[in-house]
């Protein structure tokens, strides 16, 4: 990941202010917003379409559509680690996110076309679009506060409100914008794409917006991100421009043997490991014990998303095939389901930070092992519903009612409140100095490896029903296994937590 690098106080430029803020944490909330909406627009919509497309709406492509789901995601992941150090060293962080941009947005608008190679070469551009843009508009809104500002957090707090946003409104509109196209028949093959495609372009017009905004916005910025000394020219740009045209062609080749891609990332995250074993074994025991409690909690942290991130996969899959969506007249589309995460998020988040102060002032908040067992053990009630659902809810039709799959996102939810902004504050509280690149990049090894493993496992989900793809028999024994594998991993991991924060040596 690209660091947030600090400006001393005497040279940061003098932001007009608003709403207590740099005027430019807003461009860069909207920025931000728009790709999200992109993000998040197209993302429900992958493995439906591959399924509609490519294999004409035959339920044995959901194993295939599933695995590149999870792939892509896992690449997501991965590549965010090359942009962090692209724009570091060699772009800056404006032209990194301009030039991510513009891949994403030209991605987008390929997978449109109706052939499976363009379609997945598509998909590749999206990743290497990603993994310039994401990591790096982060980055610059810590950098347009002076070092030590309090108001940095609550910054940070607010952009995090722009993805959440945009991840809100995205499946809102491409769901719309794709059903009224018509793109799926519930109970039948009669699966059409058009309405994808339609989504498709939508997502790519947010992103056009993105790079728009961020554009002619980027003044306000004022030198913040610009490229380093010395590398003012397009050299730099045009050279980055002709790798990332390079890098799509392997990413697309991962995508296409994606039977190796989770054995790669754990090859990486191993090396990761190994190094930060050895740094900070020369570091003395302290820091020794504390990269040991970081590696037992990055393992916790695959097993969380690999059953989280189901929800582009196979609950996308239950939603389309299972869930009574009819409300009279009226279907719910199946992408609005994308946007409960988000809106509980927005709703809950306050809640939780409210109840940890609270109980910081009576010496009762969870530790972060325990944060992490809660978020896990959330996690697997969110199955329980869906189990519960799936074993006493079937009618007639072999369907089930709308409210569980909600209910699993909001449970979902609060499980994720619990570990994901838990876990990034940790590594860097637990790193060794000279390797907190490193150590956030483990981190995000760790998410990219989950997302991997949550393509494989909803691809045994849909194998599980032979010809007929996902059924209410092979979700219930899918979403069961799920139950009882996260269930106990948090116990374990909330029984442990005292030993853990021995080895954390005091942080807290």
């Amino acid at each position: 990941m690209a660091t947030t690098r600090d400006t001393a106080a005497g040279a940061m430029p003098d932001y007009p202010q608003l709403l207590g803020h740099p005027r430019p944490l807003w461009m860069l909330f909207m920025t931000e917003f728009w790709e999200r909406f992109c993000f998040y627009g197209m993302r429900w919509m992958l493995t439906l379409y591959i399924v509609a497309q490519f294999f004409q709406g035959n339920p044995e492509g959901e194993v295939s559509a599933n695995q590149t789901y999870g792939a892509y995601l896992a690449l997501v992941y991965a590549t965010a680690i090359l942009g962090g150090y692209v724009a570091d060293r060699i772009l800056g962080f404006q032209r990194a996110v301009l030039l991510g941009a513009v891949f994403i947005a030209v991605g987008l608008f390929t997978l449109m076309l109706p052939q499976q190679t363009v379609f997945m070469y598509g998909l590749s551009l999206v990743i290497v679009g990603n993994g310039l843009f994401k990591p790096n508009i982060s980055s610059m809104v810590g950098q347009i506060y002076p070092q030590g500002d309090p108001r940095r957090d609550r910054g940070f707090t607010l952009f995090y409100m722009g993805i959440n946003a945009g991840g809100f409104f995205a499946p809102l509109v491409t769901g719309a914008i794709a059903a009224h196209y018509g793109y799926l028949t519930i109970n039948t093959a009669d699966l059409q794409s058009a309405g994808f495609r339609a989504g498709f372009a939508a997502a790519g017009v947010g992103m056009v917006v993105s790079y728009l905004w961020f554009f002619f916005g980027r003044r306000q910025l004022r030198g913040v991100g610009r490229p380093p000394a010395g590398a003012e020219g397009y050299g730099r740009l045009a050279l980055v421009t002709l790798a990332g045209l390079l890098l799509s062609p392997l990413v697309y080749l991962m995508l296409h043997h994606n039977e190796w891609l989770t054995y790669i990332l754990a090859g990486l995250f191993a090396i990761c490991c190994v190094a930060l074993v050895l740094a900070s074994v020369k570091d003395g025991a302290v820091q020794r014990d504390r990269v040991i409690a970081l590696l037992i909690l990055f393992t916790a942290n695959v097993m969380f998303w690999m059953f989280f991130e189901q929800a582009g996969a196979s609950f996308n899959f239950l939603a389309a095939k299972v869930v009574d969506r009819g409300f009279g007249g009226w279907e719910f589309p199946v992408g609005w389901f994308q946007s409960v995460n988000p809106a509980a998020i927005v709703l809950l988040a306050p809640l939780v930070t409210l109840a940890w102060a609270w109980l910081d002032k009576r010496n009762r908040e969870p530790s972060i092992p325990r944060k992490f067992g809660i978020g896990l053990i959330g996690n697997a009630l969110a199955f329980a519903v869906l189990m519960y659902a799936l074993s006493t809810q079937v009618d007639s039709r072999q369907m089930i009612p709308f409210w569980p799959l909600a209910a699993c996102y909001v449970m979902q939810t609060v499980g994720e409140l619990h570990l994901s902004p838990i876990g990034l504050s940790m590594v860097t509280k637990l790193a060794p100095a000279r390797m907190v690149g490193v150590t956030m990049g483990a981190w995000f090894l760790s998410i990219s490896i989950g997302n991997s493993l949550a393509g494989w496992f909803s691809a045994l989900i849909s194998a599980g029903g032979g010809e007929s793809g996902l059924t209410v028999t092979s979700a219930l024994d899918g979403f069961t296994l799920s139950f009882w594998l996260l269930l106990g991993v948090g116990i374990v991991v909330f029984l442990v937590a005292p030993l853990i924060n021995r080895l954390m040596h005091g942080v807290r």
